[in-house]
């Protein structure tokens, strides 16, 4: 199934006094038949904000976070467990977790729990950051943070598998270490790991990931990254055909600002074909939950038609 997301909107770049909005776009979203729910990560803040545009440390060109040091985050595994109490059918995700920053045994727990109150619904979306001020408030070496991660999900996987685990690897040790409760998807929550098309990523990819979220020029051309990506995967022990791809979707305005939705669905089917299997877009709904179900329906109902 071809599915379509929506990023909520868990973060301000100033105090919005209430977080209502949230919840009444998440309802709306579910009810109007979006098939995932996606949040955004930050735990810190410096002052460097300029260094998101820097590729070479994780950035992306061009790009401007959307607040300043103090903007406000919220912590996006609480969101979504207050979400998933909500919300009974789209599935809910991290777009994307820097997952490195948690201790992987907590990281787990979390991620467990989520799954089990939202009835399997959790989608664990992992990235290695751009900030470096986050790694030292965190006590961790940014230019490590690729073997952070790698070990991170090593963990994850090995707890959520085993009944009775054991890992032994140079970062840690532990022997017939019981977590309970498992998730309840099978193999564990469905890693999607985001990033451009590099060695560690595919690596990433072939060892954990149920899916890729497009990152950077990746995301700029996805249908060229898309074939690399799978002659990359092929070279490895793992079917490039079972990773899903998430990618943006360009929702195109007419001259008076509203969606035209012909030609925002005419870009959908080039990137099916291409391999494309999640659409994130940014929606323009009412600020009303009823007006935004309605509008999500609409929107979804083109969508459905348009990847039949």
């Amino acid at each position: 199934m071809i599915t379509l997301s929506i990023s909520l909107p868990s973060f301000a770049a100033d105090d919005p006094g209430s977080w209502d909005h949230l919840f009444d776009q998440a309802r709306a979203a579910d009810l109007g038949g979006i098939d995932r729910l996606v949040v955004s990560d930050h735990v810190v803040y410096g002052e460097n904000i300029d260094e998101y545009g820097r590729p070479e440390v994780g950035g992306q060109a061009g790009g401007k976070q959307p607040t300043g040091p103090d903007g406000h985050w919220l912590d996006p595994l609480i969101v979504l467990s207050s979400v998933s109490s909500i919300t009974t059918r789209a599935r809910l995700g991290t777009n994307i977790l820097i997952a490195a920053l948690r201790r992987p045994a907590v990281l787990a727990k979390m991620a467990s729990t989520i799954d089990v109150l939202s009835g399997g619904r959790f989608d664990l979306g992992v990235g290695v950051g751009w900030q470096r001020e986050e790694y030292e408030a965190a006590g961790l070496d940014f230019d490590g943070r690729g073997k952070l991660l790698d070990h991170t999900l090593e963990v994850c996987q090995t707890l959520w598998r085993n009944q009775r685990a054991s890992l032994d690897t140079p970062l840690l040790k532990f022997e017939h270490i019981h977590q309970m409760p498992k998730p309840l998807q099978d193999g564990g929550v469905p890693i999607w790991v985001s990033g451009t098309m590099n060695k560690s990523v595919v690596r990433r990819l072939a060892r954990f990931g149920t899916g890729w979220i497009l990152w950077g020029p990746a995301a700029a051309d996805p249908i060229a990254a898309i074939g690399q990506m799978r002659q990359a995967l092929g070279e490895t022990d793992r079917d490039p055909m079972s990773v899903g791809v998430s990618g943006p979707l360009r929702v195109v305005r007419g001259d008076d600002g509203t969606v035209d939705l012909a030609a925002t669905m005419a870009g959908v089917a080039p990137l099916v074909e291409a391999g494309l299997t999640d659409f994130r877009g940014a929606i323009p709904v009412p600020r009303d939950e009823a007006g935004a179900t309605e509008a999500y329906a609409e929107f979804v109902e083109a969508f459905r038609k348009a990847t039949a």
